[in-house]
């Protein structure tokens, strides 16, 4: 026999480190070329499950006191603690409580918790 030939233990050594190595050239490749999901992410819907549950609602001055007693003035999800935009004045962002989905600047939640640093 001859010393020319590859064992199956060798080919799928090789085969392995070849798949790792093209994952962590193609993962670093995307890092940099990734666009922002924000623009892509669809508004929150308020007839949502999630958004049902939470008492998610587009407009805060719109909310029943009497229903959300926890709601006060002012509360709205541009200045709570999951809106996930830096930029406290954008239209919409994400929600750590709606993942994949955008909630409204002026909307808000029974979960609603004030950030910190913010007026």
């Amino acid at each position: 026999m001859s010393s020319d030939k590859l064992t199956r233990r060798t080919l799928l050594s090789v085969s392995l480190l070849g798949v790792t190595g093209l994952s962590l050239v193609t993962d670093a490749a995307s890092a940099h070329t990734k666009v922002p999901a924000a623009s892509s992410a669809p508004l929150l819907s308020p007839a949502d499950p999630t958004a049902k549950a939470l008492g998610y609602i587009e407009n805060a001055q719109s909310v029943n006191a009497k229903k959300n007693p926890t709601y006060k003035t002012g509360q709205i999800c541009a200045n709570c603690l999951q809106w996930m935009d830096k930029n406290r004045t954008a239209a919409l962002a994400k929600c750590t409580l709606f993942p994949g989905k955008m909630v409204k600047n002026k909307g808000w939640c029974k979960v609603w918790v004030k950030a910190p640093g913010v007026a």
